[in-house]
């Protein structure tokens, strides 16, 4: 008898287990709202000179801390207008450090710049944002978004009231960036903006803005400068910006499954210690920032999606197969004679597994029948038959 109740228990419990599975996937799957399937980031230092080397410091810091978050070298446009590791004033030949500690080469072995030296103009990066570039560009240097793509934008460097230098020989300026961001919303190619620039007076580059789902931040109001954090006696000059260096310290306690939101981020945003005031506009996204992941922007991605089969699938013969795969066998072969992208993707939607997994099914009639009652009916069933068994005993 003590078998039969220790028996009647484990079905209970998996009764309740059964009609309880759904509930945290479905949760899980669409807790946040982000439809996205890829992230990629642009990372612009437009400084020249040895006397910038803290913005090509902020500049690597944000490349690593988006590489350690998932996002590969392949999904990461890096621009660095100079280059400080190699500058003969370095007092450490080929490394780039971000403090006084010198505990982090930022510089390293295993980077990519995309974009180097006279390469960061204002024209290739506008290029970059709308894929308007020459048939012979490399791959590398193209930004291969579409619209399920989360762009990361970081850019850094001396500006002014709704403009930012680049190499001391041009700008850009707030209105160039708000017009290439809406080229690329009209090109499908961006699903999610994020928008951070660190440089005097630099929430002013993003008030023009008119584009959807753009998020911004800046370090600094108009009319308001933006300083360095420390100086490094050493290398002779200052090593990173106050607003970046905080930003990265926030980074450093994130990793590839943190639930920390942008809000988060924010919220650790402390005049006094970054010496201005760093601002935000949200009035573009249409998420809230406590449901929209920092990951979502610093962090590659890696889900998949469940789409419904097919009702009136009929099997391939061999030679139907055959014929499909070297059509598209074919058809790849053209895609990269050509060197060229098409803009066109399919619609996914999520929405088919949620349904699947949802607290209603069918029978096999069609009709409606509720989960719950299902699993209470085979607990039943199960609990005759054990009470049969053992009255046969």
């Amino acid at each position: 008898m003590l078998g039969l109740a220790r028996l009647l228990f484990l079905v209970l419990c998996l009764t309740y287990l059964t009609d309880a599975d759904a509930e945290p996937v479905a949760e899980f799957i669409g807790r946040h709202g982000s439809s996205h399937t890829n992230n990629w980031a642009v990372l612009v230092c437009a400084s020249r000179y040895w006397f910038n080397y803290r913005h090509m410091a902020n500049a690597l810091g944000m490349y690593r801390t988006v590489k350690r978050l998932g996002i590969p070298d392949s999904n990461i446009i890096l621009m660095l207008a100079d280059d400080a590791a190699c500058n003969p004033r370095n007092k450490f030949p080929g490394c780039v450090y971000s403090s006084t500690a010198k505990t982090l080469d930022l510089y390293g072995d295993n980077i990519e710049v995309d974009y180097r030296g006279y390469e960061v103009t204002v024209e290739n990066f506008l290029r970059v944002l709308t894929g308007r570039v020459e048939h012979s560009v490399p791959r590398s240097k193209r930004l291969l978004t579409d619209d399920r793509s989360n762009v990361f934008i970081y850019m850094t460097g001396h500006g002014g009231n709704e403009f930012l230098k680049f190499q001391d020989s041009e700008e850009i300026s707030a209105f160039d960036i708000a017009d290439a961001v809406a080229q690329m919303w009209e090109k499908k190619r961006y699903n999610e903006l994020f928008f951070m620039i660190d440089t005097c007076q630099a929430n002013t580059m993003y008030s023009k803005f008119y584009s959807p789902n753009v998020l911004a931040t800046g370090s600094s109001l108009i009319h308001e400068n933006s300083y360095s954090h420390e100086n490094d006696r050493d290398i002779g000059v200052a090593v990173i910006d106050s607003y970046t260096h905080y930003v990265l310290q926030f980074m450093e306690g994130i990793n590839k499954t943190s639930q920390a939101t942008m809000q988060d981020l924010f919220d650790t945003y402390d005049p006094e210690k970054i010496n201005s005031h760093p601002g935000v506009r949200a009035d573009l996204f249409p998420r809230s920032l406590r449901d929209a992941l920092v990951t979502d922007f610093f962090g590659g991605v890696a889900q998949a999606e469940v789409l419904p089969p097919l009702e009136d699938a009929q099997p391939l013969s061999q030679s139907t197969a055959g014929g499909l795969f070297q059509t598209a066998l074919d058809a790849d072969v053209d895609s990269l004679a050509d060197d060229s992208r098409s803009d066109a993707t399919g619609s996914l939607d999520g929405q088919a597994f949620l349904t699947a997994i949802a607290d209603k099914g069918e029978s096999a009639t069609g009709a409606p029948l509720p989960r719950v009652a299902r699993a209470w009916a085979s607990s039943v069933v199960v609990l005759l038959l054990v009470s049969w068994i053992a009255s046969r005993k």
